[in-house]
């Protein structure tokens, strides 16, 4: 059956072009089609058969694809997929708009309905740094992508979710069931050398440097109690974080993904103070046997089992936090638990269950 691939854009390699490259490993020969993209950023999906729509020119234009967020579903809906039997769409924006031909499959693989639209209006707005009298027309904007993408589920024969977190949304804005299917941990994350924790120091904090991924919580809890922090990780808020950041602090920038495993199996702990909707970071920790320390919301109420890989803080705030931390030191954790907890969510497990869904969806149209 011949397949297609369509993303919402592919303009930097992070978490859902993680899950973007296993599609690419799972069916090699199935051409990418994204609203715009930028192949000298996408690591091993660099070399893919790309296919962009005409926002690519304003893309090349502005450097920015937020800003053209009002223009995607129209190009989106243009995208010609006639002759393709499945639709495989990766989606937390509009990727799951596309008018699929009336004899096709079409399987989605939901990193969230649109955030922007439906839940971060106003983290948005704050942190492209729109300006105030541009925004009563994007709020408009918005809504009218509010309207669209409800209407769109219509056309997706399976949804996947990639947390339940993501299923709740699907079933509460869509009125839509799916299954879920954590994000993939590459594999090498499992090869890598562990040290027992007593060996280790310092704790850890990975991601794009943006507000709400929450750094500056961990900057202030760094310098109150004076713990050894190292950020891996690059993004605009970047000069804000260094500026508040003390001298136990440490940014070491963009970190490849070929060098990530050995830098999480250092650290005595993740930190992950964010709300996100799944998140491969946690996960990548705990294959290389390291425990987290996370905000017991979203995803990682998925991805980790607390007082066994990881605990959990309630409150976004610094004092639950340092409770965390404080509470995590009089614990103990074994590296191979760990590694052995986070093995379900293997590269190799995430691709044998994405094709066993899609066949399962097939299988009911024929």
């Amino acid at each position: 059956m011949k397949l297609a691939i369509v993303a919402d854009w592919l303009t930097v390699f992070g978490g859902a072009e993680h899950a973007i490259a296993e599609f690419h490993r799972l069916w090699p020969e199935a051409p990418f089609f994204t609203t715009m993209a930028n192949t000298q950023r996408l690591g091993p999906l660099k070399d893919a058969d790309i296919r962009t729509t005409r926002l690519q020119k304003w893309y090349k234009l502005t450097g920015r694809h937020q800003i053209l967020l009002p223009w995607m579903p129209r190009a989106v809906e243009d995208i010609d997929l006639r002759g393709f039997d499945v639709i495989f769409s990766s989606s937390h924006a509009v990727a799951k708009g596309i008018v699929p031909p009336a004899t096709s499959t079409h399987v989605c693989y939901c990193h969230t309905p649109v955030r922007y639209a439906w839940e971060m209006e106003e983290e948005y707005l704050n942190d492209f740094n729109v300006p105030h009298f541009l925004r009563p027309t994007i709020r408009k904007q918005l809504k009218k992508i509010r309207r669209w993408d409800l209407g769109t589920a219509k056309r997706v024969d399976a949804f996947i979710a990639n947390s339940t977190e993501t299923q709740e949304r699907i079933r509460r804005i869509y009125a839509r069931e799916s299954t879920v299917i954590l994000p993939p941990v590459a594999d090498h994350f499992f090869d890598t050398p562990m040290r027992p924790l007593e060996q280790r120091s310092g704790f850890l904090a990975v991601g794009r440097l943006v507000p709400y991924k929450r750094f500056d919580l961990l900057i202030r809890i760094a310098n109150a109690l004076q713990l050894p922090l190292t950020i891996a990780g690059r993004g605009q808020d970047e000069q804000r974080l260094q500026k508040l950041a003390g001298p136990t602090v440490t940014f070491r920038g963009f970190v490849p993904d070929a060098d990530l495993p050995a830098l999480y199996a250092e650290a005595r702990a993740l930190l992950f103070p964010q709300h996100e909707d799944a998140g491969i970071v946690p996960l990548e920790a705990q294959a290389c046997g390291t425990p987290v320390i996370a905000l017991g919301v979203g995803g990682a109420l998925d991805s980790v089992k607390d007082g066994v890989t990881g605990i959990f803080f309630r409150k976004q705030d610094e004092e639950s936090l340092a409770d965390a931390i404080r509470r995590f030191s009089a614990m103990t954790f074994d590296p191979d638990v760990i590694r052995e907890h986070a093995r379900q969510f293997s590269a190799t497990r995430f691709r044998e269950r994405i094709r066993t869904t899609v066949d399962d969806a097939v299988g009911r149209r024929v």
